[in-house]
């Protein structure tokens, strides 16, 4: 199965999502899509199977995915400090797997309704919920 892990900055939040995907579905294939280089770096050295950066990757990365992690930011273009495109955006709102997505406020995002727990929760929560469907 194919797991598309996207983060930006430095990656922080995508290194717990490679972890923890990898800790609980060890044989899915993880792809790390950076939408910078520090970030796909940071996802690869915490396991990500492999890894690209940049608009391209991600548009064409989760055409068939099983499964998409990120901050919920991917699905809002420039959100993520700038660094999600329009297409990025659309790519992972229009694709075809479920996207398991992380409320991260200092995207300018706030979902409403989301309690403030710290971020390894959240990460916690999304794995979980992609582990059940995928273990259907």
């Amino acid at each position: 199965m194919k797991i598309v892990v996207i983060d930006g900055q430095g990656g922080r939040l995508g290194c717990l999502m490679v972890e923890q995907v990898k800790a609980r579905l060890p044989r899915a294939q993880i792809y790390a899509l950076g939408t910078n280089s520090t970030a796909t770096a940071a996802m690869l050295k915490a396991g990500a199977d492999f890894g690209a950066t940049g608009e391209n990757p991600v548009v064409q990365g989760v055409i068939d995915a099983d499964g998409v992690l990120g901050p919920v930011g991917i699905v809002v273009a420039n959100a993520i400090l700038g660094e999600v495109t329009p297409n990025m955006a659309e790519a992972v709102g229009s694709c075809r797997a479920k996207k398991y997505l992380v409320p991260m406020n200092s995207c300018g995002v706030v979902v409403a309704g989301v309690e403030d727990l710290p971020l390894s929760a959240y990460v916690s929560q999304a794995v979980a919920a992609l582990a059940a469907e995928l273990e259907k």
